[in-house]
């Protein structure tokens, strides 16, 4: 996986360097998620700020509801590293934080019709409404994004949403 981030790293650095900038928000996110899977969470937050002002600069707003998604993924990780005892009640800061970067998400998704995006978007929302307790809120909302499918059930998200409203019932 290292060799795979440095060749990612250096043919996006070799294509900045020609002063492109077509589809950074979406590299730089990859690049993030890549990261951040091998337990680099707070570079792939600082690629995911980076990510997110491409979008303000460029305007290249096609993959902005999957950086904030994958933001609050972030977020949730780094706050919980190295920590059993991590609050996440719907009351404390960091949850609220997590919370608006999910919301934001959907809002961004739902705006653009992308119902992938809102999907993934609603599941992780729903995920910490779970810890939080508020089973009946996360079955609500992720059951609207759910619905909207008609086909497509055997893809990994639909599998994860299923099973994660199942566990809601």
């Amino acid at each position: 996986m290292d060799e795979g981030i440095a060749q990612m790293s250096s043919g996006m650095d070799t294509y900045w360097t020609t002063g492109a900038e077509l589809l950074r928000p979406y590299l730089v996110g990859l690049l993030a998620e890549a990261l951040a899977e091998r337990g680099s969470t707070e570079r792939g937050l600082a690629l995911l700020a980076e990510a997110l002002e491409a979008v303000e600069k460029t305007g290249e707003r096609f993959y902005e509801a999957e950086l904030y998604r994958q933001k609050g993924e972030l977020l949730f990780r780094f706050y919980s590293e190295g920590s059993e005892l991590i609050d996440f009640t719907a009351q404390s800061s960091r949850s609220q934080e997590i919370e608006r970067c999910f919301l934001k998400a959907i809002s961004i998704a739902d705006h653009q019709q992308a119902k992938w995006f809102e999907l993934r978007a609603a599941t992780s929302l729903a995920r910490l409404w779970h810890r939080q307790g508020r089973k009946e809120k996360a079955h609500t909302m992720l059951t609207k994004s759910y619905s909207w499918f008609t086909e497509g059930f055997d893809t990994t998200d639909l599998k994860e949403s299923k099973a994660l409203l199942d566990k809601l019932k």
